[in-house]
Order: C-alpha cells, then sequence, then structure tokens
C-alpha cells in the first residue's frame, strides 16, 4: 500500500479513545481501486458463496434473522445492480483472498502499535465489505470483535449504543449468542434516546468497541464500507465468562455479567476454558 490509511491525528485520536469508546477517524482509502466495482465482482467471483451474505435492504431496526427476505438474484447481479435493487451484502473474511489479505494487514499493522499496549496482541485479523443501495437498513445488532468501519463511498449513518447497558442487552442474550445465536438483537422504540449517532462520509471511519450493539441507516447513494476487526485475550475472556454464564444459569443461578474493560473476569474465563478442555462444553 503506498500511502498510509490512517495519519497521525487518527492514530492519537485511537491512542485516546481505544478500546472502550467509539469516535469518527480519518482514512486515506477512499478511492482505492480494490474497492472499485468491477474489483469487488471479481472478489465475489472468488469467494466461497457461503461466505457472501445478501437480502433485501428495507427493513426494520430490529428483525429477527429468520425473517430477512431474500432478493432473488444473483451475487453479480446483486452488486452490479445496488443503484436501484434494494439490497444489503457484505463479503465476509476477506482476508482469505490473498490480495486483500494484503491489503488488510497493511492497515492493521498501522494501528497495532496503537491497540497492542492497552489490549494486547491482535488475534483473529478479519475483514468484511459492505455493499448496500440507498437507504438500506442494517438491522440492529453486535459483534465480538474491536471493529473500525472505514467508510468508502456513499453515506451511512451508524447508531452505536452503550456495550454495558443490560437494559438493552441482557446477560441471557450475549450467552445465546456465544451458544451460536444470531448477532440481531431485540429492538424497542424506549432505545433510541440512549443511541449516539455517527454519521460516516468516504474518508471517515468510525471505531466500535466489542460488543457494542448498532444499526445502521444508509444515505440516498450507494454504499461501500470496509469493516477492519480483530480479537484480543480480554475479548476471549468476555466470551469465556459469558460461556460459563450459561451454565450457571441452567443450575439456577444468577450470575453477574462480566465486567468491561480493563476489568476481566479471569476466573470464569479459566473455568470456561477447562470445561472445555475436559469435554464437558455443550
Amino acid at each position: 500500500m503506498t500511502n498510509q490509511a490512517f495519519d497521525t491525528t487518527a492514530l492519537d485520536l485511537l491512542d485516546r479513545i481505544y478500546p472502550e469508546t467509539p469516535a469518527i477517524l480519518h482514512h486515506n482509502l477512499a478511492h482505492h481501486p480494490l474497492f472499485a466495482i468491477e474489483s469487488l465482482v471479481a472478489l465475489s467471483q472468488r469467494m466461497d458463496p457461503i461466505h457472501v451474505e445478501y437480502n433485501r435492504a428495507n427493513l426494520p431496526i430490529g428483525i429477527d434473522a429468520d425473517e430477512i427476505p431474500a432478493n432473488g438474484l444473483s451475487i453479480e447481479d446483486t452488486i452490479r445492480s445496488l443503484e436501484e435493487n434494494g439490497s444489503w451484502m457484505v463479503l465476509k473474511f476477506v482476508e482469505k483472498d490473498p490480495i486483500y489479505r494484503a491489503l488488510l494487514l497493511d492497515v492493521l499493522a498501522e494501528i497495532e502499535p496503537v491497540v497492542g499496549p492497552q489490549t494486547g496482541a491482535m488475534h483473529q485479523k478479519e475483514g468484511f465489505i459492505f455493499l448496500s443501495s440507498p437507504n438500506s437498513v442494517t438491522p440492529f445488532h453486535f459483534d465480538p470483535e474491536h471493529n473500525i468501519l472505514l467508510q468508502l463511498r456513499g453515506s451511512k449513518t451508524m447508531t452505536q449504543f452503550p456495550a454495558a447497558d443490560e437494559d438493552i442487552v441482557p446477560g441471557e442474550q450475549h450467552e445465546r449468542f456465544h451458544a451460536g445465536g444470531h448477532r440481531n438483537l431485540p429492538w424497542r422504540d424506549g432505545f433510541e434516546a440512549k443511541g449516539r449517532a455517527f454519521h460516516l462520509n468516504p474518508g471517515d471511519a468510525v471505531y466500535v468497541p466489542v460488543k457494542a450493539p448498532h444499526w445502521v441507516k444508509n444515505g440516498s447513494e450507494l454504499s461501500i464500507s470496509f469493516s477492519i476487526t480483530w480479537r484480543s485475550e480480554w475479548s476471549y475472556a468476555e466470551e469465556n465468562a459469558r460461556n460459563t454464564n450459561r451454565m450457571l444459569r441452567k443450575l439456577g443461578l444468577k450470575p453477574a455479567s462480566p465486567p468491561r474493560f480493563p476489568d476481566s473476569s479471569a476466573v470464569k474465563s479459566t473455568t470456561w476454558r477447562a470445561i472445555r478442555k475436559i469435554g464437558l462444553a455443550e
């Protein structure tokens, strides 16, 4: 990569807010040729179709995953007609492609000196490319990774919510997710007042803390975004603690939720690793 994705100003801001505070950063990838439509069509044809998720995009903020309608098009036709077909698409795990893996690792290498001193080594480095029609909605959900979403084309507004608010996402919902449940979350209108909206134009990026609930609304043009993600030992410990809590809840107990960073539930995390090692995990 000829130019850095993030300049010193962006990296300094990330250093101040990471890992628990969302914020707008700025990047230099908006005109990168790997995100042109023809490049993305070519990428989609090289990918395993199981890693391409796409559907209709005129959705409510909250919707059960089983109720999301298909768009009836092929992958290529969806990409080429996004301006008018009313669809949403994500190309998952683009690091499996050598060309996009090189780009992803270059960008993550820029921020590793910032995040490493705070949350340790970057694990499970993955990339996702989102393509969506004008006015599309990505329903309310959360993700287990540290994430920076880079806006490349068009505009969108991401509304984020506090990751630790159990009125929004109770402990049982976290536990269902880590047991294999879908990322989408139930929505109530009363949540809106707790959200913080981040408006993104090309050249903008937003940091999303681990498990911070959010939903996204596109602007009036085709949108392309690049999500760069990684896991930390803290995020793995949070997941392990949630799995331990699920087992405790089955025993009739009411376990406390794991704390947010910088604290961790080391005992519960170690317990879950031991349970898995001896083969008792479900």
